[in-house]
């Protein structure tokens, strides 16, 4: 005999399993590098027998507590704590007169070992504090410099350059101080 939740169940058949997910990338012609595995969650497999006057009511017990997502403890040859019914298959037979046979699917749901803690917001909003004004750098220009030459010296956008110096682009005159940051 074996009991999931508060059902007796007659099990002839426990199948459980285990697996994860490799991710792999090419590396090289024809191998493969895996940096990573995912432990996916364990499943138990079930399959025999509710007998009993009440059998009908505790099949629809399971089926609704599926639905719900309840937790629940199965004992039987294998212990799996905090699983949940993935899925219920039963069957009918002639040569049951108290029962039906019945084929369970449980999955293992991990638990955080750390609570989560909602954090509350007061609803005040924090002041921005003004980025501290800069002093200007000026670049004295010497024959053949560019705005593109400056950008790249002092790394300030083009059209910035343009807006603070109001000089045209082909026409910057040489001695002037330009603006660069």
């Amino acid at each position: 005999m074996a009991r999931l939740g508060k059902v007796q169940l007659l099990i002839e058949k426990e199948s459980d399993s285990k697996s994860v997910d490799a991710t792999s990338y090419p590396v090289e012609k024809g191998i493969a590098m895996t940096d990573h595995v995912e432990k996916k969650p364990g499943e138990l497999s079930l399959s025999g027998y509710i007998i009993g006057p009440n059998y009908q009511a505790d099949k629809e017990y399971l089926q609704k507590e599926m639905d719900k997502g309840t937790m629940f403890t199965y004992v039987g040859r294998n212990v799996a704590k905090n699983v949940i019914i993935t899925s219920i298959d039963g069957d009918v037979d002639s040569n049951i007169a108290n029962g039906t046979a019945i084929s369970i699917k449980l999955q293992e749901i991990r638990i955080a070992n750390t609570p989560w803690v909602k954090v509350q917001n007061s609803g005040k909003q924090n002041p921005v504090t003004p980025k501290p004004a800069t002093t200007p750098v000026y670049h004295l220009v010497k024959k053949g410099d560019t705005y593109w030459d400056c950008w790249q010296w002092y790394g300030t956008s083009i059209p910035q350059l343009r807006a603070w110096n109001k000089y045209p682009d082909r026409r910057i005159p040489i001695g002037v101080k330009l603006r660069v940051k």
